[in-house]
């Protein structure tokens, strides 16, 4: 097995029927401390899912004998363990769909390898207990969740009670895509998950608020036709 800094491996499901895609991914996972098992189809990914209990799992969409979103509701009955779904369906109502039924991202085939691992390092630490998380940091952007006070490059801003509970949804998802629905459903109620209008304004407040040039945000990124994002970066 693996092991960095002697520390176990991670461990790593991949569920592809592509035996390409699943050799590219076990190269590239083992070479970077993961310890990687792979099945080619839904049924036997839930089965490996069960019996190792993977800390992260690669869900494909387009599997031979059920649909990937059908395995993330079936998964996601008995379990939390951080999925990032890797499909060539680049369809905004498959983002939605993976990503309101429990997905932690959704990467689009061809992809990148670092920024698979990036996204892949940011699911598992959010599926961490979060619970010592008191001050977020993130660029020139701090939110003390405690204080409920707001900073940008130090200075204390002042935001109404939408748009700090819109932040504080960000803070406590930092990393994950949340679609449009997530965001209305949680901030504004479940009547609300139609009205995209009322987010689209307030969005816009607080990036004039909390964006260096709110014409080009660099924290709060748009997920075009899915929802937004909040970026992590270095501390300014």
């Amino acid at each position: 097995m693996n092991e960095t800094n002697n520390q176990p491996a991670t461990i790593a499901l991949v569920i592809d029927d592509e035996p390409q895609i699943r050799r590219l991914l076990r190269v590239t996972l083992e070479a970077n401390g993961y310890q990687v098992f792979d099945a080619a189809t839904g049924q036997d990914g839930l089965a490996q899912a069960a019996q190792r209990r993977p800390e992260v799992v690669l869900l494909d969409l387009g599997l031979p004998d059920l649909d990937g979103v059908t395995v993330l509701k079936r998964l996601r009955e008995w379990s939390r363990v951080p999925v990032v779904v890797l499909s060539v369906r680049d369809r905004e109502a498959d983002k939605i769909a993976a990503l309101d039924n429990g997905a932690d991202d959704y990467v689009t085939k061809p992809f990148n390898s670092g920024e698979l691992l990036a996204r892949l390092r940011v699911a598992q630490r959010h599926a961490q207990p979060a619970t010592e998380l008191s001050v977020f940091r993130s660029g020139k952007l701090e939110v003390d969740l405690v204080a409920r006070v707001v900073k940008f490059g130090g200075k204390e801003v002042k935001l109404t009670a939408t748009e700090y509970s819109l932040v504080r949804l960000f803070v406590q998802h930092a990393g994950k895509v949340l679609t449009h629905r997530q965001i209305l459903r949680e901030v504004w109620g479940p009547n609300a998950v139609e009205q995209t209008h009322y987010l689209r304004v307030y969005l816009a407040h607080v990036r004039e608020k909390l964006e260096a040039d709110a014409a080009k945000p660099e924290l709060f990124i748009t997920e075009p036709g899915v929802g937004y994002r909040l970026i992590e970066k270095e501390a300014a």
